[in-house]
């Protein structure tokens, strides 16, 4: 096996690693960095739980291999929040009854920053669209459209999410 020495920008910190060339980005973020938001489940891009941001685009982590991430910006669910507390995504969340097992969330919460970066103010179909690639058993999704929808409303400046 080919090692390789890379360096990853993860939610604004550079971490320098010496990696096989087979690794997926999402090994790296779980076993390396020890960022465990990113969640390994279907491991065929299937179900969204391992979806990071890179470079603002959503990405299943479990078939993209780190050094392609190599020079990029990763944002996992880590990195959405920021000093002043959680992201209004994360709280509307967590307010809206968005969060059963909690296995899928971080993938849905990314998908859903990725559309409101691109497109502020989505329509019921663009949010259909953001979440195809995501897979939930529990909560029958109509509490995370909820979410996104209190979350929009928030960072617009009305009522807490």
């Amino acid at each position: 096996m080919s090692r390789i020495e890379i360096t990853l920008n993860v939610n604004g910190d550079d971490y320098p690693l010496e990696i096989d060339s087979h690794r997926t980005l999402l090994d790296v973020l779980r076993y390396d960095i020890g960022l465990t938001g990113t969640k390994p489940n279907c491991l065929e891009g299937e179900c969204g739980a391992c979806s990071v941001l890179i470079d603002g685009r959503v990405v299943n982590s479990c078939l993209y291999l780190a050094v392609r991430a190599a020079g990029r910006k990763i944002v996992t669910i880590e990195g959405l929040a920021d000093d002043q507390g959680l992201h209004p995504l994360q709280t509307a969340f967590l307010e809206m009854g968005a969060v059963q097992c909690g296995y899928c969330i971080p993938g849905f919460i990314l998908a859903a920053a990725a559309l409101i970066n691109e497109n502020p103010r989505p329509d019921d179909d663009e949010l259909t669209r953001a979440f195809t690639g995501n897979i939930c058993r529990c909560t029958g999704y109509t509490n995370i459209r909820k979410a996104v929808r209190a979350a929009i409303a928030a960072m617009d400046g009305g009522e807490s999410a």
